[in-house]
């Protein structure tokens, strides 16, 4: 690892840190010559980065091609009501600067794909994993297997998060513990189904010290060991996860010769048809046998319903596929566009041709248009 000496007010700025046996100056100089990559700068990010910068990692690289949004304030304590429509890594990075002018802080605005992971990966020394799809934590942890840099996982649902320090040397690797994809519609989103907000602080400040013991060589990461928090029952718990060594990725004889994109369950249109959230009030004008399939639960249902929508939640679809007219044009939507995606590619198996799926659900439809109560 690099260098660095630090200036006076630097000196002074980790006064607390230099009190720490384990740290010292020796080893907030070797804070302030690390490099860190967090992926994602969401709930989870808003926390690692605040801290990360705030202990003097000397720089910092921000991943996340999205835009603040009204809903992430709920979590992602990063922003603020004025940053709503910014670039998160944009906003983030201003936000950074401003806990700590002395971090160098690299905000990267693309989506991390199988075709830019390694050549972003290579640049750090640890990589903070925030994101919120199973397919970029496939490709963030391949990438980081590849070049040797662990990966400090963290993911929260609802009350239930977890941490654990994957691709480090002698250590599994996260395709060790989930060596697939869950099957589509089997495991919900938080958008899907909703995150504590201060759960993510929890995860996410977790992580931070993870990435903080990796970079000190000091205490003992989470490497073989899964961290398990319920918040709502207020335990903490751990599993033991040992390296596969029949892994397709970190195994004694691995098959998986490099990053490769995994497809985000039910993703694929399907032969299906997309339909942008700003077409569908023509689309219904120029057909008006046409009726939206609404496959939201019960319990997301009470947040509004369009007027041409037929209420039929995901969970209840096989058993109610009777009800519905093939004959006529059918635009299936849910809350966010993912219970809706496995709902048609169903209708499509069942021998429904007239399909049209609402891109990004009802909650995107309801950003263009005010007078629909979708959240």
């Amino acid at each position: 690892m690099r260098e660095r000496t630090l200036g006076r007010e630097e000196l002074r700025r980790y006064s607390r840190h230099l009190l720490i046996p384990q740290v010292g100056l020796a080893g907030q100089e070797r804070l302030a010559a690390s490099r860190v990559l967090c992926i994602g700068a969401g709930g989870l990010g808003s926390a690692v980065i605040t801290y990360l910068a705030a202990a003097g990692v000397g720089r910092i690289g921000i991943v996340d091609d999205d835009r603040v949004d009204e809903t992430n304030l709920q979590r992602q304590i990063l922003y603020g009501s004025a940053d709503v429509g910014r670039p998160k890594v944009d906003a983030a990075k201003e936000r950074a600067f401003a806990i700590n002018p002395n971090v160098a802080v690299d905000a990267i605005p693309l989506r991390f794909t199988a075709a830019n992971a390694r050549d972003v990966v290579r640049l750090y020394d640890v990589v903070v994993d925030g994101s919120d799809t199973f397919e970029t934590r496939y490709v963030v942890n391949d990438a980081c297997v590849f070049e040797g840099r662990p990966n400090v996982h963290g993911s929260i649902f609802r009350f239930d998060g977890q941490v654990s320090v994957f691709a480090a040397p002698r250590g599994p690797c996260y395709r060790c513990l989930f060596p697939a994809p869950p099957p589509p519609g089997e495991v919900p989103s938080c958008a899907d189904g909703g995150v504590l907000g201060v759960l993510a602080g929890i995860v996410g400040t977790w992580q931070a010290a993870q990435a903080l013991s990796l970079i000190l060589d000091s205490g003992d990461p989470l490497v073989g060991r899964l961290m398990l928090v319920d918040a709502l029952g207020s335990r903490v718990r751990e599993i033991r996860i040992a390296r596969d060594r029949d892994c397709a990725l970190c195994g004694d004889l691995p098959t998986i010769r490099d990053v490769a994109d995994v497809a985000e369950a039910g993703e694929e249109t399907g032969g299906r048809e997309e339909l942008e959230p700003i077409d569908l009030d023509a689309f219904l004008r120029a057909h008006p046998r046409a009726r939206i399939l609404d496959v939201r639960e019960p319990h997301e249902a009470v947040l509004g319903a369009h007027e041409r929508s037929i209420a039929i939640p995901a969970s209840q679809l096989e058993a109610r596929l009777h009800e519905l007219d093939s004959s006529i044009p059918i635009v299936v939507a849910c809350r966010v566009g993912r219970k809706s995606r496995w709902a048609a590619e169903r209708l499509k198996e069942a021998g429904f041709q007239r399909l049209h799926h609402l891109r990004g659900g009802f909650l995107a439809y309801a950003v263009l248009n005010a007078d629909f109560e979708a959240f």
